[in-house]
């Protein structure tokens, strides 16, 4: 019996000493390492130049679509957006390009156009399309998340680490990387980043800075409106004199009575993660990856919580026709695991909105309507439309298969749909609707 207790524990010794030694061989005192440096650029510098008015240009990643008068605005992620001409909704033309890198989205009032910019709320006026003069800039007006000013044709490079060294995120931006080489030992290594790498990490690579840490996200409108008009996927929303944009957990308000000259009043957080925004009347609905959260805006410096609705994880934009949310949830993606589908949400008791029906769908992104129309982009599933009148039994009046499709803005008297760099419009009829234009941005 000793005998047998004797070999056992001489083979778990064994087995110790040759996991250490196995360690040791994964990750020895010396190895080498693949270390990205930011190459930098003055931030004031690099932000007027992001800003410029050209000639149209090739789309490169179809974002969200703005209409205002007799415009229609196309985002071009991340790069600025397209100007087209919709006078004729049957042959709109592409008549320029304003070029504004880290912009997702715009509001229009009165000529003015808002847009976000690096953090940085950007106002331009537009009164005249063929001239329009500098930009002005309010940094670090929105977005609180947003630490890092990257360049938008930046790529990010494959690498084991990045080391921000003494970077200066509020006076430098990165304009590209410097990848090498590095032969580091253990004590090396600890003393740069700031912990022991025989501990385990994970395949991705790791980031390193002494600031931060960052992650790797028929007609037109009619002329008389002096406001514009967003999609259902819009982060930013003007009622009366006040811009209201949403970022992760907080509403960033402005009281835009000064058109020019925009006064930034205090944010209110968030009871969830937002990432669209939409009223009716003085009452905001959030979308969310986690739910709906609805906002009294009477006071309209300071929306105040009134209730939410709460479902499985999930992209969510929403819009509301009188005492119905309509909410698209996308999952089975990097939005989440929820089924994806259409929600409608009851809102005649507002600090109590409950589920009034779930229609299951591909894989839908925006939504919006036009008296009992109802519009869904369902992704790769193209555009369907949809009889509202009766919510608990909606029936389907067209599906226009075979093209991919993100947002839609329902017009007076058509329809505007973003899909892949291409853009379509519909002519309403009683029953139905009918394709009026296409205009390629490739």
């Amino acid at each position: 019996m000793k005998k047998t207790l004797l070999l056992l524990l001489f083979v778990t010794a064994f087995g110790f000493v040759s996991c250490e030694e196995d360690k040791d061989d994964l990750l020895p005192d010396s190895r080498d390492y693949l270390i990205a440096t930011p190459l930098t650029t003055d931030l004031v510098a690099f932000k007027a130049e992001a800003v410029a008015v050209t000639e149209p240009v090739a789309m490169q990643e179809s974002g969200k679509i703005y209409a205002y008068k007799n415009y229609v605005f196309v985002n071009d992620l991340y790069r600025g957006f397209h100007i087209l001409d919709n006078t004729d909704a049957s042959a709109p033309k592409n008549i320029g390009f304003i070029k504004l890198e880290g912009n997702n989205d715009i509001s229009i009032k009165d000529d003015r156009l808002y847009a976000d910019s690096y953090g940085d709320l950007v106002v331009l006026d537009i009164s005249d399309m063929e001239n329009i003069p500098p930009a002005k800039r309010m940094e670090n007006a929105i977005y609180q998340q947003f630490w890092c000013t990257v360049g938008a044709e930046v790529e990010w490079p494959q690498a084991d680490l990045f080391d921000y060294g003494d970077f200066d995120f509020s006076k430098e931006a990165v304009i590209g990387w410097e990848v090498k080489t590095e032969r580091l030992s253990n004590t090396e290594f600890e003393s740069r980043f700031g912990y022991n790498p025989n501990v385990t990490y994970s395949e991705n690579a790791l980031f390193s800075s002494s600031n931060s840490s960052a992650d790797t996200n028929a007609a037109a409108v009619p002329t008389a409106s002096t406001t514009g008009q967003g999609g259902s996927m819009a982060r930013f929303k003007i009622v009366d004199d006040y811009l209201y944009a949403v970022e992760w957990a907080s509403i960033s308000i402005f009281d835009i009575s000064d058109l020019d000259n925009p006064k930034t009043l205090q944010d209110v957080y968030t009871n969830g993660a937002i990432e669209t925004i939409y009223n009716q009347g003085d009452i905001l609905f959030l979308g969310g990856p986690q739910g709906m959260y609805i906002y009294d805006i009477s006071s309209p410096e300071t929306p105040t919580y009134i209730s939410e609705f709460i479902h499985g994880t999930a992209c969510d934009p929403v819009v509301v026709d009188g005492d119905y949310a309509y909410v698209t949830l996308k999952g089975d993606n990097f939005c989440g695991n929820t089924e994806s589908g259409l929600y409608i949400v009851n809102l005649k008791d507002l600090k109590n909105p409950k589920l009034q029906k779930f229609y299951p769908l591909k894989g839908p992104n925006g939504l919006g309507f036009k008296d009992d129309k109802l519009f869904i982009c369902d992704g790769s599933d193209g555009l369907k439309v949809y009889d509202k009148s009766d919510v608990d039994d909606l029936k389907l009046l067209n599906h226009f298969k075979d093209i991919v499709t993100y947002d839609v803005i329902p017009l007076p008297n058509s329809l505007l749909m973003i899909g892949d760099k291409v853009l379509y419009q519909y002519k309403y009829f009683d029953d139905n609707i009918r394709l009026l234009s296409t205009f390629d941005l490739k």
